[in-house]
């Protein structure tokens, strides 16, 4: 696994979004988010590419979890657990290749020059080719991290990330009579020559753990992180009714975040009679400042967008990039401040109760550069969070939950306001949930949840003056997931969920009439993946996604079929402290369309390809 992709597809109720060929973009139960990722608990909102190479695990914490993380989360959040130093010495090297001229290299070392010092770097380069036409990605990444202990209860984590992500934004293919449009999967429809996303991530943070001496365990974490953005796109419209034309349009745009957050949190373990209680208290402040600047692309110096023959679907004309008459040239000024509490109380041996409430106070502040306009917006919000265990057998957990979540009127980006928006309280997500864990034996568990996901305050047109907008529109997602993972054998382990998702509009938006599905969310997924170890020295795996077929966009016009794709690897141990690993995409070369981010930009499925690694240790 080397992206957030990678990884989403075997989380039941996770899909992942197109996100225009320039961001990871997923979907948790129906609700669509570019913003909704985490580093150790920590806000990582801005739209790119995350790459995997200083991660130590991926975790989807699903349904609306504010009280946890504030804001958005409406459907759930990932988070990214990174590597830290340790008192292990490791030296590491990964070499890569494969299909389409991919080439990656990877390198993770660590020492412990003193018993209080240990320290540890991570890095990554890659050049690849694509599948796809005149589609190239380069991104290398370096994170360096040291841990260092002052005394038996404290412990000081220390890391900074300098990372680039330089690709062809790839928004994929158009459609023709309601499905994707029968062309070759490596059909460039725009031009890759003049399509680019750059990003540039610097990010510091610092991490202090200490635990006094009445058993109080204080965390404290700051984060400070640099993005600049700029990305460029020449891609596909709509294609002529007579099929044998496509409209190709253009725009660019920078963006430039800054990011400062700093949160604690204070966990203490007490007790009330035959009650135990683990109690958790915490703050977060934090403060935003972004700016956008976009413009749209004239092709001949006139036309916003340009007919060419399906057959040569890359422009030749020359395009110029100005501001329209509503292109972004803004500054947005974000700051939050939440106070948050939660108990769990364990009552016996089988009951468990949770209860938590964040109270967040929420401050945009907008700048219309081209106009001088200024508007702004304060939200506070209280997001509470309740649930029970039972648990009817040591091994078995029987659990109900209750969550809200909100997300302020200027979306999930918070970069920008509008005279409509400024007006609008924050949508809202509540969540129910019913589920069981089980663990199945030692090293296997299997988990369920059955659950109901509203959102409601969402904006409406006003059927009787469609100049004005009301928060009466609402979105449900009713769902089920099983998900089975660990150990079934000594040598064999096994990955496999499934998902069923019912996600639709149940009271007309802005964007959709009541009934309407929500896009790239399959009715029924599932993923499974085996890994089987025939010797001490060789190992096999097998595994297959499938899912039915789901709607490109929000007005159900094209769909995407429903497709199975299989995939397989084998790893083999050269001996000392060596290895060699190979994985197998799509091995019976299925034609599918597993993602989109409208009717127009659908993305085909990588064909039949290979990668081969060899890792070693020194």
């Amino acid at each position: 696994m080397q992206s957030m992709g990678d990884v989403v597809r075997y989380m039941p109720g996770i899909t992942i979004g197109q996100g225009e060929g320039n961001r990871d973009q997923t979907m948790i139960r129906g609700t669509s988010s570019t913003a909704d990722f985490y580093v150790n608990g920590v806000r990582d909102d801005v739209q790119y590419f995350r790459d995997l190479y200083n991660v130590e695990r991926v975790k989807a914490i699903k349904g609306s979890n504010a009280m946890m993380f504030g804001r958005g989360g409406g459907g759930g959040v990932i988070n990214r657990t990174m590597k830290e130093a340790g008192w292990r010495p490791m030296h590491e090297l990964v070499l890569e290749t494969g299909s389409f001229d991919h080439a990656r290299v990877s390198t993770d070392a660590g020492i412990a020059p003193m018993s209080s010092l240990a320290a540890r770097v991570t890095g990554v380069y890659e050049s690849s080719g694509s599948f796809r036409d005149g589609v190239r990605i380069e991104r290398y990444g370096v994170n360096p991290t040291a841990t260092i202990v002052a005394g038996a209860a404290t412990r000081l984590i220390l890391d900074y990330e300098h990372f680039r992500d330089n690709r062809t934004a790839d928004r994929g293919i158009p459609s023709f009579k309601g499905r994707p449009i029968n062309v070759s999967e490596a059909t460039f429809f725009g031009d890759p020559l003049n399509s680019n996303s750059d990003i540039r991530v610097n990010a510091a943070s610092a991490a202090l753990h200490v635990i006094t001496n009445a058993g109080i365990t204080i965390t404290n974490r700051t984060r400070v992180a640099l993005y600049d953005k700029a990305y460029q796109n020449v891609f596909s419209g709509a294609v002529a009714a007579s099929g044998s034309e496509v409209s190709i349009q253009a725009y660019n745009q920078k963006t430039r975040r800054n990011n400062l957050f700093n949160q604690t949190d204070v966990a203490l373990e007490a007790a009330t009679g035959r009650i135990r209680h683990a109690m958790l208290v915490g703050a977060e402040a934090g403060r935003q400042a972004t700016a956008v600047f976009r413009s749209t692309g004239f092709f001949n110096g006139t036309a916003t967008s340009v007919l060419v023959p399906i057959t040569k679907p890359v422009p030749s004309m020359p395009v110029t990039y100005r501001q329209g008459v509503s292109d972004a040239n803004s500054q947005v000024d974000n700051t939050v401040l939440s106070l948050y509490g939660q108990n769990q109380l364990t009552l016996s041996s089988r009951w468990q109760l949770l209860a938590g409430l964040r109270y967040e106070i929420f401050n945009i502040d907008y700048h219309n550069n081209r106009s001088g306009m200024d508007l702004s917006r304060r939200d506070a919000m209280l997001s509470p969070r309740i649930g029970a265990v039972y648990k009817p057998r040591t091994m078995i957990s029987l659990y109900g939950s209750y969550g809200v979540s909100h997300l302020p009127s200027s979306g999930d980006q918070f970069a920008s306001l509008t005279d409509v928006t400024s007006a609008l309280k924050p949508e809202r997500f509540l969540n129910y949930e019913l589920g069981a864990k089980w663990d199945v034996a030692s090293g296997l568990s299997l988990s369920t949840a059955a659950y109901r996901l509203d959102r409601t305050n969402t904006m409406a047109n006003d059927p009787n003056d469609p100049a004005r907008s009301l928060q009466t529109g609402s979105q449900r997602t009713n769902g089920f997931e099983v998900d089975l993972r660990g150990a079934l054998t000594p040598a064999w382990d096994l990955a496999a969920g499934f998902s069923h998702q019912n996600a639709f509009i149940s009271s007309a938006t802005s964007a959709a009439p009541a009934g309407a599905q929500a896009p790239i969310v399959p009715r029924n997924a599932a993923a499974i993946w085996n890994r089987v170890q025939l010797t001490n020295r060789f190992a096999v795996a097998a595994g297959a996604t499938w899912q039915t077929e789901s709607f490109a966009g929000i007005d159900n016009s094209v769909t995407l079929p429903g497709f199975t794709e299989v995939d397989g690897a084998m790893y083999y141990v050269l001996g000392g402290r060596a290895r060699v690993q190979a994985n197998f995409e799509n091995l019976l070369n299925t034609n599918y369309y597993p993602t989109a981010h409208n009717n127009n930009n659908i993305s085909p499925g990588r064909p039949r390809s290979v990668r081969v690694s060899l890792t070693t240790e020194f």
